[in-house]
C-alpha cells in the first residue's frame, strides 16, 4: 500500500511541475480543463488501478489465512502489527503462537 502512495506522490510532484511550466501556453479556460483531465488520467486513475491490483493480489491472504482472523492483523496493509511483518499464504509471522481472535 505504501508503494501506491509513494508512486502517487512522485506523479503528483511531476504533474504539478509540468502544469506550472505549461500554464502560459494555453488559454485560461483550456488550461483548467487540461489540468483537471491530467490530474484524473495521470494521478487518480493509475492510483485507483494500483489499489485494485493490490486488493486482488492479496484477496487469498485476507480470506483464507489464520492471520486474517487475528486482532493484530491490519487488513488495509496486509500486516501483522505485533511483529510488523507481512503474512503470505505460506508464511505466518507468529507461526500461530500469538494468534488472538478479534
Amino acid at each position: 500500500m505504501g508503494e501506491i502512495i509513494y508512486k502517487t506522490l512522485i506523479r503528483f510532484l511531476f504533474l504539478i511541475i509540468i502544469i506550472w511550466l505549461t500554464k502560459n501556453y494555453f488559454d485560461e479556460k483550456l488550461f483548467w480543463i487540461l489540468s483537471v483531465l491530467s490530474f484524473y488520467f495521470f494521478l487518480i486513475h493509475p492510483a485507483y488501478l494500483s489499489y485494485q491490483r493490490f486488493i486482488e493480489s492479496n484477496r487469498n491472504i485476507v480470506i483464507s489465512t489464520l492471520c486474517s482472523s487475528c486482532k493484530h492483523f491490519d487488513k488495509s496493509a496486509i500486516l501483522c502489527t505485533k511483529y510488523d511483518k507481512h503474512p503470505t499464504e505460506d508464511f505466518i509471522p507468529c507461526e500461530g503462537t500469538d494468534w488472538e481472535p478479534k
